[in-house]
C-alpha cells in the first residue's frame, strides 16, 4: 500500500451534526442496517445497531428522569464493558457530556477528577464504589451500580442497581445537539499536577478518529482494548460510529491473547500499539501462523525497527503519527512510513511549529515546544474544566502549546523528543512525578523524595523515586512500597527505590531531578520487581 499523507476526509468542510454528532450516526446506521452488529463486547455480548439504538434512548430516559439536562456532565467509573458504553451512549442521547475516570484512582486523584466535573450522577462499578467511602464527592448526589451491590457498600448518597438505567425509550426527549457540543470529557494523566479536565467537542472527537483511524471502513471490525478512560479508546469506537463498522470492546491489552483476539474477533484493525505494546508483540516466539490473521491495518507509536518487524512478521500495514488528549492528530506519516522516530507531517488543515521559550520559531534540526492550531474551529479542545488560568497558559499567542519537545527535518518531518513537563511514562500511562511525591512523603520515615522516569529499551519508563530519611530514621523500600500500594494507582507505585543522605539541590534549594536521571539505577538501588513484587491493574468482573 503506498499513500503519502493519509487524510480519509475533506479538511476544507467542517463536519455537520450528521457527520458527527454520536446520536445521529447511531441513528443512521440504526435505520440502514438495523440487524448488523455494532459491538461485541468481552463477555460475550452483543449488540446490534438497532439495539444499541434503544438502549441508548433507553439510558437516556432513565438519566432525564433523574434530572441530566443537556449540557451537563455524567461521571461514570468502570472498565471497558456494556455499562460503560450504554452510559456513554445515553448520556449523549440525553445532550450530556461522559466523565470517564481512571479505574485505578483512589484517595485524592479520585476526589479531585470527581469534583472537578460537577457531576451530580455517578455510574460506577461495584467493585470500585467501596473506594468511595470517606472521600468528599463534590456534587455528587446518586450512584447507579452497574453490578449487584456489595453487601458491605454505605455511602452518604442514593445507591440504585443497574436496572435504574433501564428507561422507557418512549419518554426520551433527544435535545438538537450541534457538532460544537461536548460528548466527553477526559482526564490527562496528570503531568505538572492533579488530572486536567479536557472538555471535548463532537468535531474534536471525530476528527481525531478520522485522521487517526480514517482507514477503517463499514466492512472493519475495531479491536478497542485501550481503556475508555483515555482518547485511544474513545477514538477507536467513534471511527467505526463514523463508518458503520464493528467494535470488539475488550478491557485491557494482553500481550499472549492478543493474536487469537484478533483471530477470534476478526479484527481488521486496532486501537493502536503503543510504545511498549509493539516491543511486548516483537519480543513474542515466532509461530508459523502469524501472517494467518486478518488485521490488515493499524495505528502505532512510534516508528521503530520493531515497529517495521512487527508489520512485516504478521502482514498488515500500519501509519503513526501525534497525538494528546487536547489536540486531534496533528501529525501523521505516509502508509508504512519507514523513517525511524517519525510523527509525520502536519495534516492538512493543521498548523505546526517548533518554538523557543518564547514562541520564536527555531530553525529545522533544533529541538523546540510543538504549538499547534487549525484553520477549522472546534477541532482542538474547548478548555480545561474549572482551570481558567491553565487553559489560557497552554493556549498563549493564540496557539495551543503542547508541552512536547520535537525537531523538524528540512522534509518537513517531525520528530518527537521529549516531554518538556516532568512527567514519567510508563506502559501508556503519563504520571505527574508531584503526585507520586505527594504519597512517597506520606510515608513517616520519609524526609524528601525526587520521583522521575528511568528509560527502557522501546522508548517507555518505570517509576522511580529517590528517598532521604528523617534524622534518626531508617528506610525499609519494601516496607514503603506496601504501605504505598493501597494509596495509589498500580502503575504509579515505584519499581526503583534508591536511598541517598541528602538529594542534590540547586544553588535555590530545588532537586536536581536531571543529575538524578543522568544517574539512573545505581549499584545501590532497590528493585521492587527483583523483590518479588510486580504490580497489575485490578481485573474487575465483566457486567
Amino acid at each position: 500500500m503506498t499513500q503519502s499523507h493519509p487524510i480519509w476526509f475533506d479538511a476544507a468542510k467542517p463536519p455537520t451534526a450528521d457527520d458527527c454528532v454520536v446520536a445521529r450516526l447511531i441513528d443512521r446506521h440504526a435505520a440502514a442496517v438495523p440487524d448488523k452488529v455494532f459491538i461485541r463486547f468481552e463477555s460475550g455480548e452483543e449488540w446490534t445497531w438497532a439495539q444499541t439504538r434503544d438502549i441508548a434512548l433507553k439510558t437516556a430516559a432513565a438519566l432525564q428522569a433523574r434530572g441530566v439536562k443537556p449540557g451537563d456532565v455524567v461521571a461514570a467509573w468502570a472498565p471497558n464493558s456494556a455499562a460503560l458504553t450504554r452510559a456513554w451512549f445515553g448520556a449523549n442521547y440525553a445532550g450530556a457530556a461522559l466523565a470517564p475516570i481512571n479505574t485505578s484512582f483512589r484517595g485524592r486523584l479520585l476526589e479531585h477528577a470527581l469534583g472537578k466535573t460537577g457531576a451530580k450522577l455517578l455510574v460506577v462499578h461495584p467493585e470500585l464504589a467501596g473506594r468511595l467511602t470517606g472521600l468528599t464527592l463534590g456534587a455528587l448526589e446518586r450512584v447507579i451500580l452497574t453490578g449487584p451491590r456489595p453487601n458491605d457498600l454505605s455511602l452518604p448518597l442514593e445507591i440504585e442497581p443497574s436496572a435504574a438505567l433501564d428507561g422507557d425509550a418512549g419518554a426520551a426527549e433527544i435535545p438538537e445537539v450541534q457538532p460544537w457540543d461536548t460528548p466527553v470529557i477526559i482526564f490527562t494523566s496528570g503531568t505538572t499536577g492533579p488530572s486536567k479536565a479536557v472538555v471535548t467537542s463532537y468535531i474534536q472527537e471525530w476528527t481525531t478518529a478520522r485522521v487517526t483511524y480514517g482507514y477503517m471502513t463499514a466492512e472493519d471490525r475495531m479491536l478497542v482494548n485501550l481503556p475508555m478512560f483515555h482518547v485511544g479508546g474513545i477514538s477507536g469506537i467513534v471511527a467505526a460510529l463514523a463508518c458503520g463498522g464493528s467494535v470488539a470492546l475488550f478491557e485491557a491489552f494482553d500481550t499472549r491473547k492478543f493474536w487469537s483476539l484478533v483471530r477470534e474477533t476478526g479484527s481488521t484493525t486496532c486501537s493502536g500499539f503503543i510504545g511498549a505494546l509493539t516491543t511486548f508483540l516483537h519480543k513474542e516466539p515466532e509461530r508459523p501462523d502469524d501472517r494467518d490473521n486478518p488485521l490488515r491495518i493499524c495505528t502505532l507509536s512510534p516508528v521503530s525497527e520493531e515497529t517495521v518487524a512487527l508489520a512485516k512478521r504478521f502482514g498488515f500495514d500500519y501509519v503513526s503519527g501525534f497525538n494528546m488528549t487536547e489536540v486531534s492528530a496533528p501529525l501523521i506519516t505516509e502508509v508504512n512510513e519507514t523513517t525511524m522516530r517519525s510523527c509525520g507531517r502536519p495534516r492538512a488543515g493543521v498548523q505546526c511549529r517548533i518554538v523557543d521559550a518564547n514562541d520564536n520559531a527555531v530553525p529545522n534540526g533544533e529541538v523546540g515546544e510543538l504549538v499547534i492550531r487549525t484553520d477549522r474551529p472546534w477541532e482542538l479542545f474547548k478548555e480545561y474544566l474549572g482551570d481558567p488560568e491553565a487553559t489560557a497558559r497552554v493556549w498563549r499567542n493564540g496557539w495551543f502549546h503542547t508541552g512536547d519537545l520535537l525537531w523538524r527535518d528540512d522534509d518537513g518531518r517531525f520528530y518527537f523528543v521529549d516531554r518538556k513537563k516532568d512527567a514519567i511514562r510508563r506502559r501508556g500511562e503519563n504520571m505527574s512525578s508531584l503526585e507520586i511525591e505527594i504519597e512517597v512523603a506520606a510515608y513517616d520515615a520519609v524526609r524528601e523524595v525526587a520521583a522521575y522516569g528511568v528509560d527502557l529499551p522501546g522508548g517507555e519508563q518505570e517509576v522511580m523515586v529517590c528517598v532521604s530519611p528523617k534524622e534518626g530514621a531508617v528506610i525499609d523500600p519494601q516496607a514503603m512500597i506496601e504501605f504505598l500500594i493501597p494509596r495509589m494507582a498500580h502503575f504509579m507505585v515505584p519499581r526503583f527505590v534508591r536511598l541517598a543522605p541528602e538529594l542534590p539541590k540547586t544553588p535555590t534549594n530545588k532537586i536536581q531531578k536531571v543529575e538524578l536521571r543522568q544517574q539512573g539505577v545505581t549499584a545501590d538501588t532497590w528493585d521492587r520487581e527483583a523483590a518479588g513484587i510486580r504490580l497489575k491493574r485490578e481485573k474487575l468482573t465483566s457486567d
